[in-house]
């Protein structure tokens, strides 16, 4: 685990509320991504929270700070990483709501549970996918974002369609899932969620008005019959480059994607 008295100062987030201790520049950083999973589905009460390849717990650290009554499990393969995230669950006083849990999420479901990650733990689950399937991309020679960017081996157990299998199976029924990804993956998103969720909504994300969407997040329910649904995409920054309205509250940690009133 980091030694908390050699970490360079955190970063603030949610306009200063989370503070967040990450790798050094050049590692793998939470960033806009990680602010829109945490905004995207609000919890019911007093349900269980599971982030999916936690990082250092951005995600699911801010969905425990905005909202009071939910609890956390932080899940991650990487000892060092949940070591931070650790560190940060307690430094913002959302230990005691925290669960951190050393996981690989493509292992089996033996080696999960004998990690300490049951089956159907969570009503919720938000996940941050490897955005590359593997031999096809340039790893980077930075192990830890090779190791956040694309998935650690091929197969049936690998890939996003093993990933979101583990998805579903810490949801309880009719648990609810959310994700990011790249626009382009949608299909591949698609396909790994068919016969395991449905209501499947999308909504695109565009860095300006007139431009192509620049990543997808996806809202499903496990078991469910509903239908697909595309809504209107969330647009970060004006024609000026400035953050619209929506997206600097969701920065603040202000409001929930697709929601009209504020929440804490």
């Amino acid at each position: 685990m980091p030694d908390p008295l050699t970490l360079a100062p955190p970063d603030l987030w949610l306009g200063g509320r989370l503070r967040l201790h990450q790798p050094p520049r050049g590692g793998h950083r939470a960033g806009t991504d990680a602010v829109l999973l945490a905004s995207l589905m609000v919890p019911e009460p007093g349900t269980i929270v599971c982030d999916v390849g936690a990082s250092t717990g951005a995600v699911g650290l801010a969905v425990a700070l905005r909202h009071p009554d939910a609890r956390v499990v932080l899940v991650e393969r990487e000892p060092e990483l949940a070591g931070l995230a650790r560190i940060n669950a307690n430094a913002n006083g959302l230990g005691d709501r925290t669960t951190v849990i050393v996981a690989d999420v493509l292992a089996t479901g033996a080696q999960r549970r004998a990690a300490g990650l049951a089956s159907g733990v969570a009503g919720l689950v938000l996940t941050n996918p490897p955005f590359f399937e593997p031999g096809r991309y340039r790893a980077s020679p930075v192990t830890a974002k090779a190791s956040a960017h694309g998935y650690g081996m091929a197969g049936p157990e690998g890939g996003l369609d093993g990933w979101l299998r583990t998805c579903a199976d810490l949801l309880s029924p009719h648990g609810r899932l959310g994700l990011i990804h790249r626009a382009d993956a949608l299909p591949a998103c698609l396909d790994a969620l068919k016969g395991r969720f449905g209501a499947v909504t999308v909504r695109p994300v565009q860095a300006r008005p007139d431009r192509p969407a620049i990543r997808i997040l996806v809202s499903a329910v496990k078991g469910s019959r509903g239908s697909f649904g595309l809504l209107p995409a969330l647009i970060l920054q004006d024609e000026a480059g400035r953050f619209t309205e929506v997206a600097e509250g969701l920065n603040a940690g202000r409001g929930w994607i697709g929601q009209t009133s504020e929440a804490p």
